[in-house]
């Protein structure tokens, strides 16, 4: 059992109309450093059906008040910001955080970013390979130009990321044999999401990957595997937990049994049975999400469901 990493995602999303504060996301941070988490992470969407704050803005607001947490897209997308102006960003924001950027990308799931993008939501996968071998090219300096049949680059982008060999590049999927083939061979990392697997899922994953990255010469200890948009609630009360899931499962548009079951919401020992099946399954870094009451239960997960978690012997 791998020795479990946790994270926190930015509370980006207007769950509950309340909107944001000036200091909302710099006391969040500092509430997740004092508690302990090792990273803050921000997703990606244009367009959505609640409020959702620009993921690469909101790291750079608290990339200079974040101590040493690393920060991390979870994910961004390439295609639908353009893997030029996304590479640009995630430059600077390794730079302006001295080289604490973790790059995790993903073609994304949403028509409607493509829409608002003016990207033809079909050509999503080919743009997508694509567009993370330009991000490599603009990142890594020395590297090669790269010509596709949707992006060509001239190279790095200057100024070049904090880190020699550019921001390490993670790649999502949900698990798909087309997916993780193409984590194996373009990746540095995998990404899967909370609320679209299982750990019997993982198992299987991270099968196929060590068989994938043995192509490459790599193994599957060489490979980061994470599991984020960990939707998070930690209560006692059946009534919260009921309601939480019932909106949760509204704004996902799936049935409240096919993410109770999956997700951190519930009591402690019920959230730390899913985070020990998960550690079990081969995932090293988990990032929560909390649903409401964001920086108490920062507080209620790291203090109520961690200790249930054993270290790896």
């Amino acid at each position: 059992m791998p020795v479990m990493r946790y994270g926190a995602h930015l509370p980006l999303l207007d769950l509950d109309g309340a909107g944001w504060r000036p200091g909302t996301l710099v006391s969040y941070v500092a509430a997740a450093h004092r508690l302990g988490y090792a990273a803050v992470t921000a997703n990606d969407h244009l367009v959505f059906q609640r409020p959702w704050l620009d993921a690469v803005v909101a790291l750079a607001s608290v990339a200079g008040t974040s101590a040493d947490l690393r920060l991390a897209t979870t994910v961004a997308l390439p295609v639908v910001r353009g893997p030029a102006a996304l590479a640009k960003a995630a430059a600077a924001l390794d730079v302006v955080s001295g080289g604490r950027l973790v790059l995790g990308v993903g073609p994304g799931s949403s028509p409607r970013d493509y829409a608002a993008a003016g990207v033809p939501f079909d050509e999503r996968w080919p743009r997508f390979e694509e567009s993370v071998r330009a991000l490599r090219s603009y990142l890594t300096p020395g590297a090669p130009p790269f010509h596709g049949r949707f992006y060509s680059t001239d190279g790095a982008l200057r100024p070049h990321p904090a880190r020699a060999d550019g921001p390490p590049i993670w790649l999502a999927s949900w698990g798909s044999e087309a997916g993780l083939r193409r984590v194996a061979r373009l990746g540095d990392g995998w990404l899967a999401s909370a609320y679209n697997t299982t750990p019997e899922r993982v198992v299987d994953a991270r099968a196929t990957l060590a068989v994938e990255l043995s192509r490459t010469g790599r193994t599957i200890d060489d490979l980061p595997c994470a599991l984020a948009t960990m939707w998070t609630y930690v209560t006692d009360d059946e009534r919260e937990r009921e309601t939480h899931l019932r909106a949760l499962a509204t704004m996902l548009n799936r049935p409240v049994d096919a993410l109770a079951g999956r997700l951190l919401v519930g009591p402690a020992e019920r959230c730390a049975a899913v985070v020990r099946a998960y550690a079990a399954a081969g995932i090293g870094q988990l990032f929560i999400w909390p649903l409401a009451d964001a920086e108490r239960q920062l507080e209620r997960f790291m203090g109520d469901v961690v200790p249930l978690v054993p270290p790896s012997p």
